[in-house]
Order: structure tokens, then C-alpha cells, then sequence
């Protein structure tokens, strides 16, 4: 069993560009992030426009640097709906990009996070016959509870929620038995869009260099927390 039942992840979508800025500043303050990726659209084809701003996706020959001490995540072969899509197109999705990240990172791939949170039960089992562990929904919990079910896993809360730093106070006062994970999640781009890298700089700097804060990756908070 861990003897730090308290736990810090973070949960990042897409792929793009700003995942540069967005590593170099987790690697600074040690932070562990798995990142949901998209392998079919890793080009110029992916990309797209937000407020006026063009968001581009990583190229694959730059991922496995640039991703090195992370875990990589499923998130489907070209960003899909998958609700909207026959057993046999959800099972493309997911395998297919399950099989190309392996490839390009040499690793399995057990996470997943659903395009757009969108899912349901027959989603869920096709993930699990293609060998998904968990995968993440964009539904707050607003707590740090771990949750019950971990193909329906519910962050903590988005990256830009209003009272994060609050949840962050709770998070660092807990002294509870019970194991507490405070998991965040976002897109990278949204820190251009939004002019709020310093904010998540300063998350970043509240939660580091803690003695009673374990520091992982999704699969290892929520997979291994427990068990070692």
C-alpha cells in the first residue's frame, strides 16, 4: 500500500503545439500529466481555429521527446463523436489509435479520455474489449473523492474553473485516511486563448515540492494507487 494517500494528475487533450510550453512548465515543477491523443489527424489537416486563432497539432516524429516521463492516452483516431458512430466505427476509433501510439512510443496504452466527453454504455464496453483501463469524461466532480467507476472518470475540475485555488486549499489541508486525488484537465491551447499561463503556472508552484503528495500520471494514481 502507498503510504501517501494523497495524489496530484493532470489530464491534457489533443495534442497541440502549446503542449511544449505546457511540458516544460510540469517538468519544472514535477508535475505528472497523461496526455489523450489523436494520432489520425497529427498533421496540417488537424488543425483548427478558435476566437481567430489557428490551434496546431503536434507532428508524430516530435512526440516521444516531447511527451518522455508522461503517460499517452487514447482520444481516438480523428477526434470522433463516438455516440454518433456504428460498433464497428467506435471500435476503429479506439483501436486504431490505441495501436498507432503504441507504435510510436513503444509502450501499451491502457487510458483513454472520450472527444467532446461524449459516451455511453456501449461505448464503454468496446473501450474495455480494445483494452482500455479508464478513460475521462469532461464532467467536474468538484472534489477529490476518488471515483467509482473508472471508465466514467470525472476530473476534479477544468484547468480554468473559477474556484480551483480554493480546491487546491482543501486539497493540501486534507489529512484524511481515505485517498484523495486531485486530478485537472484542459487543452493547452485554451492558456493562449484565455492569456492564463501564469495562472496555471502558479497551480502548478501551489501544488509542487510537497513530502505528502504523490506525483503521477492518471494510470498511476488511479490504476496503481493502492496496490503498491
Amino acid at each position: 500500500m502507498r503510504s501517501i494517500n494523497k495524489s496530484v494528475t493532470f489530464s491534457f487533450d489533443d495534442g497541440v503545439t502549446q503542449d511544449i510550453r505546457l511540458v516544460e512548465i510540469m517538468n519544472r515543477y514535477g508535475m505528472k500529466c497523461t496526455f489523450n491523443i489523436n494520432s489520425g489527424i497529427m498533421n496540417d489537416s488537424g488543425s483548427f481555429t478558435i476566437n481567430g486563432m489557428k490551434i496546431e497539432r503536434m507532428k508524430p516524429d516530435l512526440l516521444p521527446q516531447l511527451y518522455n516521463g508522461h503517460e499517452i492516452a487514447v482520444h481516438t483516431l480523428t477526434h470522433a463523436n463516438l455516440t454518433e458512430l456504428d460498433d464497428s466505427s467506435v471500435k476503429k476509433e479506439i483501436l486504431t489509435d490505441k495501436k498507432n501510439l503504441e507504435h510510436f512510443f513503444n509502450c501499451e496504452i491502457i487510458g483513454m479520455a472520450y472527444p467532446y466527453g461524449s459516451f455511453s454504455d456501449k461505448v464503454i464496453e468496446i473501450a474495455k474489449d480494445c483494452g482500455i483501463k479508464y478513460s475521462r469524461t469532461v464532467c467536474d466532480r468538484l472534489n477529490f473523492t476518488m471515483p467509482e467507476n473508472l471508465m466514467k472518470l470525472g476530473a476534479s475540475c477544468h484547468q480554468g474553473y473559477d474556484g480551483i485555488f480554493d480546491l487546491i486549499d482543501d486539497f493540501i489541508a486534507y489529512s484524511g485516511n481515505e485517498p484523495a486525488v486531485l486530478c485537472i484537465w484542459g487543452h493547452s491551447y485554451e492558456f493562449d486563448l484565455d492569456c492564463s499561463w501564469d495562472r496555471f503556472e502558479t497551480i502548478c508552484r501551489k501544488l509542487s515540492n510537497r513530502d505528502d503528495i504523490f506525483y503521477g500520471t492518471n494510470c498511476e494514481v488511479y490504476l496503481q494507487l493502492g496496490t503498491e
